[in-house]
Order: C-alpha cells, then sequence, then structure tokens
C-alpha cells in the first residue's frame, strides 16, 4: 500500500502498532548499516534511503531531479517488505541466502525485495551484511553499467531497417479443405 505521507515521521505515525514495529526496528538497522552519504525521505510512497543528488546529479533516469534509490522499507497489505537493489545481484543474494539458511530461518526474497512481519522474521547480521556488500559507490557503478547496457540494446532495436538483418522467413503452413468444409464460390450475376 503506498502512502501519501510527505515525510517519514507522519509515514510512521499512520502505520498499526504491529507494522510501525517492525518498520521501526528494521529502520534503526538499515541507518545503521548504510554509508554517511546515504539519505533518507520518502520516495514512491515508502521510506527511502537514496543517494542524493549532491552525491549523484544524474539521478535516478526517471526524470530530473530524482534521487537514485538505494533501500526501501514499506508496510504493505500483508506484512512488511524491505527492497533492497543491491538483492538482484548474485552475490549479495547469495549472502541473504546463505545466512539465512545457517540461521535455520526461511527467506522470502523476490528480486530485490526481502518480505517479512516481524522483525525476528529477519537475520539482522546478514541483512546488514547484504547492505555493506554493496555500498553506494558500488551501487552507482553497478546502475551506471545497467544503464549502459539497456541504452546499447535500444540503440540496436532502433537501427534503420536496410541495416538490420531481414527477418527469417517462415513457411506458410497450407492444409487442404476437404469437401464437405469448402465452402462454395460465390454465385455470378447474371
Amino acid at each position: 500500500m503506498q502512502s501519501k505521507a510527505p515525510t517519514v515521521a507522519k509515514y510512521l505515525a499512520a502505520l498499526p502498532p504491529d507494522r510501525r514495529a517492525a518498520i521501526e526496528a528494521v529502520r534503526a538497522l538499515v541507518r545503521a548499516s548504510i554509508d554517511p552519504d546515504v539519505e533518507e525521505g520518502m520516495q514512491y510512497g515508502m521510506i527511502s534511503f537514496h543517494i542524493p543528488l549532491r552525491v549523484y546529479p544524474s539521478g535516478y533516469h526517471v526524470g530530473r531531479g530524482v534521487p537514485l534509490p538505494y533501500i526501501s522499507l514499506a508496510a504493505q497489505k500483508n506484512g512488511c517488505s524491505l527492497y533492497l537493489m543491491a538483492a538482484g545481484y548474485p552475490d549479495v543474494e547469495r549472502i541473504l541466502r546463505d545466512g539465512f539458511a545457517r540461521a535455520g530461518k526461511r527467506i522470502d526474497l523476490g528480486k530485490s525485495c526481502l518480505r517479512f512481519r516481524t522483525f525476528a522474521d529477519l537475520v539482522p547480521d546478514v541483512v546488514a551484511a547484504a547492505i555493506r556488500a554493496l555500498p553506494s559507490g558500488e551501487w552507482i557503478r553497478r546502475y551506471e553499467a545497467a544503464r549502459a547496457g539497456h541504452a546499447a540494446r535500444t540503440e540496436s532495436a532502433a537501427k534503420p531497417a536496410a541495416q538490420q538483418k531481414p527477418a527469417r522467413l517462415k513457411r506458410a503452413v497450407t492444409t487442404k479443405k476437404s469437401a464437405s468444409t469448402r465452402s462454395a464460390p460465390p454465385a455470378r450475376k447474371k
């Protein structure tokens, strides 16, 4: 559920007590684990830890003046989510999966979303290690590399038709119609 709260304090105040406790505990963990250059605020209706424009002036690709998201935290309909942009990278995902397995805890991890209901569902040391595994400078480097790769793919897709290889033609498959399924030719006018 996306919030319209303009500040983190108002976002937290609007949460039910059980969700507020979980979000506040994870928020404290994230704040203790991030670089000093990362700032906290609201972005996309969630608590956001982002790379400010003073550190990364290019910002996020969606629009001018939008700070680069790094980590987000949200209360959802059925629990809470910690969006770790770094979790999409195999090295960071491995830290999370191995750490949860060692602790004997089940992990609910999407491409970059770690879902939980209570703070007790998490392994705090492992989450902190995953955050520290991709410091903000490295996140910027990987983000730029991904954007460059996307631009290269977009550029090749936009080649003029004359420069593109011709599409491979598929052979048309024709089937003979039986006499019972053939339609009669249209009647001729006299």
